[in-house]
C-alpha cells in the first residue's frame, strides 16, 4: 500500500504534496545510498546480522490506524527504561506506534545486530532516530562506541536509507543525563554528539527534535531533587542503592514522552493532528509501579510447578532477596502444568491473594504425556499463559512471565538441551513479546550458567527425596537433577531477581543488594537498562 493511499484520511493536502516532492528526490539519493553503504563498512565494521530480541512486526498495520511511527534508538527511548511508552501514550489511537529502541545500542550496533533492517522491513511512515549515549567515546572503550565523525556518517546512512524506503526520518538529539553540578544546573556530557546530530539534520534537511536542549531546560527548572524522582534506582559495586541518572521510571517516561510528542507535532506539522491535546495520564500499571518505586508495600505472588515451589524450586531463594517491604507468597505446586493449575482452581486461588505482581513459570509438566497435564507449546500452553496474563491484568496486577528452569543432565561432558523444554521457553517468550509482558528467560540464563559446570558440580545443586521424583518412580538413590536443594534455591532465586530488576525497574529498591565479587557472576539477559 502506497504512502498517499494508506494515509489519505486525516492527512493534509500540503503533506501529500511534500511526500510527492520527496519521492522525486529519491532517485538522487540512490547513488548517495550506494556511497553511504561503502562508507558504512569502514566506519561501523558491519558484520552479518545477528539475532536480536526485537518485537516481530509485519508490514500490516494495527487495525484502525492510518500512520506508522517508529522509535529507533537506545535505552533512553525504550518502553521500560526510556520515554518510549510515554511517547506512544501521547499519540492518537490512529497511530501504529512501534518501539524498536534497544538498550545498549549505538548507531553502529543497532545496524550490526540487525535491528535497523527489521525496522525498515516493517515499512514505517516516520522514524524517530535518537542515538548518542552509547556512541559517545569515553574512558570505558568498548565495541559500540564510535568517534563523532563516524556517528554523523552513520546518521546520514540511516536518513538516506529511510528515505529510499519511502519513510520520513526525524532526528532526535539525545536525552540528557541528569548530571547536576554544584550550581544546581545540568552539565551534559552529550553536547558534542547532540551538536553533531544537529549539523546532520541541517545538512540533509531533516526535521529535528532538540530533546537535549529541551530536557536540560526542563530539569534546570525543576531542580536536582525533583529530577531524580523521574529516574530509577540502581545498586553500586557494594550493593548499595543510588539514583540512576540516565534511565526513566513511568513518570519520567510520560514527562519526556510528552515533550517528544508535542515537538513532533511542531517540526512535522502534518502529524499535529495525531498528538493528544492533553498530556496522557499514567495507566493503572504505571500508577502501581510508581507506588512501588516510591516505597509503598506490595505483594508478589509466585505461581508455577515444582521448580518454583517452596520444597524444591527457586521461589524461596527469590523471596529471600526481597526487603521486608514486600510480601512474597509462593503458591507454586508440585506436578502442575498450566492446564492442571487452572483446572484444579489453583490459579483462581492465586488471584484471590490480590497480589500486585504475579510471576508465572510453567513447562516441566506441560510436556508430560498425562492428558490431565499435557499442553502443546504452540497451542494450549500459549493459550493458558495468555489467559493468566489477561486475568492478572484484569485484577489490577502486573504479570511477569518466566521460561522454565533448565534440567541439569549432561551428556559427553556437555549440558543436555534437547529435552523439549526449549519449545516451551520459546513459546513463553513469544507470549511475553505479543502481550508486552516483562519476560525473564530463566531457561536461557540457567542453561548458560550450567554450561560452565560439570555434571558433578551441577549435582551439588540437586535435591534429595522430592515428592515429584518419587511419584515418577525414581530411586531415592538416583540424582534428582530437576529440583533444587537450598544452595540451588538461593542461586537461581538470585538469578531471577537480578534479571528481573533490569526490566521491571521499579522493583530494584526492594531487592537486597550484594557486593560485586561475592559469588560467581550470574548470566544476564539483554535489558532496556543495558549501557551506561
Amino acid at each position: 500500500m502506497g504512502r498517499i493511499t494508506s494515509r489519505r484520511n486525516g492527512v493534509s493536502h500540503d503533506h501529500r504534496l511534500r511526500t510527492i516532492a520527496l519521492r522525486r528526490q529519491y532517485a538522487l539519493h540512490r547513488y548517495a545510498k550506494l556511497v553511504a553503504r561503502i562508507s558504512l563498512l569502514s566506519f561501523t565494521g558491519c558484520i552479518a546480522a545477528q539475532s536480536a530480541p526485537v518485537r516481530d512486526v509485519t508490514a500490516s498495520r494495527k487495525p484502525g490506524t492510518t500512520v506508522r511511527i517508529e522509535l529507533i534508538g537506545d535505552s533512553t527511548q525504550t518502553d521500560n527504561a526510556g520515554y518510549g511508552r510515554g511517547f506512544c501514550a501521547n499519540l492518537s489511537p490512529k497511530v501504529d506506534c512501534i518501539n524498536f529502541a534497544r538498550g545498549g545500542t549505538s548507531t553502529k550496533t543497532f545496524r550490526r545486530d540487525g535491528i535497523w533492517d527489521k525496522a525498515i522491513a516493517s515499512k514505517p511512515d516516520y522514524m524517530l532516530i535518537q542515538f548518542g549515549h552509547n556512541d559517545m567515546v569515553s574512558g570505558e572503550l568498548n565495541d559500540r562506541q564510535v568517534p563523532l565523525d563516524a556517528y554523523q556518517q552513520n546518521l546520514r546512512n540511516f536518513v538516506i536509507e529511510a528515505r529510499a524506503e519511502h519513510a520520513i526520518p526525524i532526528l532526535v538529539t539525545p536525552l540528557t543525563r541528569r548530571y547536576f553540578g554544584k550550581d544546581g544546573k545540568i552539565h551534559s556530557d552529550l553536547t558534542a554528539y547532540a551538536n553533531g546530530m544537529t549539523a546532520v539534520a541541517q545538512e540533509l534537511h531533516v526535521p529535528l527534535i532538540d530533546l537535549q536542549t529541551r530536557s536540560i531546560a526542563y530539569l534546570d527548572s525543576i531542580g536536582e531533587a525533583n529530577g531524580a524522582k523521574l529516574g530509577i534506582t540502581k545498586k553500586d559495586k557494594d550493593g548499595k542503592l543510588g539514583w540512576d541518572k540516565t534511565h526513566l521510571n513511568w513518570e519520567g517516561s510520560y514527562v519526556f514522552g510528552r515533550m517528544v510528542a508535542t515537538d513532533l507535532g511542531t517540526v512535522v506539522p502534518e502529524l499535529q493532528l495525531y498528538v493528544l491535546p492533553k498530556a496522557a495520564e499514567l495507566p493503572p500499571e504505571g500508577q502501581l509501579a510508581m507506588r512501588a518505586i516510591q516505597g509503598a508495600r506490595f505483594k508478589i505472588v509466585l505461581v508455577g510447578d515444582s521448580t518454583t515451589a517452596p520444597q524444591g524450586g527457586w521461589g524461596p531463594g527469590f523471596c529471600a532477596t526481597l526487603t521486608p517491604n514486600v510480601t512474597c507468597v509462593d503458591l507454586a505446586l508440585n506436578g502442575r502444568s498450566t492446564k492442571s493449575f487452572m483446572d484444579e482452581g489453583a490459579w483462581k486461588n492465586a488471584l484471590a491473594e490480590k497480589g500486585q505482581y504475579y510471576f508465572i513459570q510453567f513447562g516441566h509438566n506441560d510436556q508430560k504425556d498425562d492428558p490431565a497435564r499435557h499442553t502443546d507449546p504452540q497451542g494450549t500452553y500459549t493459550d493458558n499463559l495468555r489467559t493468566m496474563v489477561a486475568e492478572a491484568r484484569k485484577a489490577g496486577a502486573i504479570p511477569i512471565l518466566l521460561s522454565p528452569l533448565s534440567r541439569r543432565n549432561y551428556r559427553g561432558g556437555k549440558l543436555v538441551s534437547d529435552d523439549g523444554l526449549k519449545a516451551y521457553a520459546d513459546a513463553a517468550r513469544q507470549v511475553a513479546a505479543e502481550d508486552q509482558v516483562t519476560f525473564v528467560d530463566l531457561y536461557g540464563m540457567s542453561q548458560r550458567y550450567l554450561a560452565r559446570l560439570t555434571q558433578s558440580q551441577a549435582d551439588a545443586l540437586d535435591m534429595v527425596g522430592h515428592p515429584d521424583a518419587k511419584a515418577e518412580g525414581a530411586s531415592t538413590q538416583a540424582p534428582d537433577r530437576t529440583h533444587l536443594n537450598d544452595k540451588g534455591k538461593a542461586l537461581f532465586g538470585r538469578l531471577v531477581v537480578d534479571n528481573l530488576i533490569r526490566s521491571e525497574v521499579e522493583l530494584g529498591p526492594d531487592v537486597l543488594g550484594v557486593p560485586e565479587g561475592s559469588g560467581a557472576p550470574l548470566p544476564l539477559q539483554a535489558a532496556p537498562t543495558d549501557g551506561k
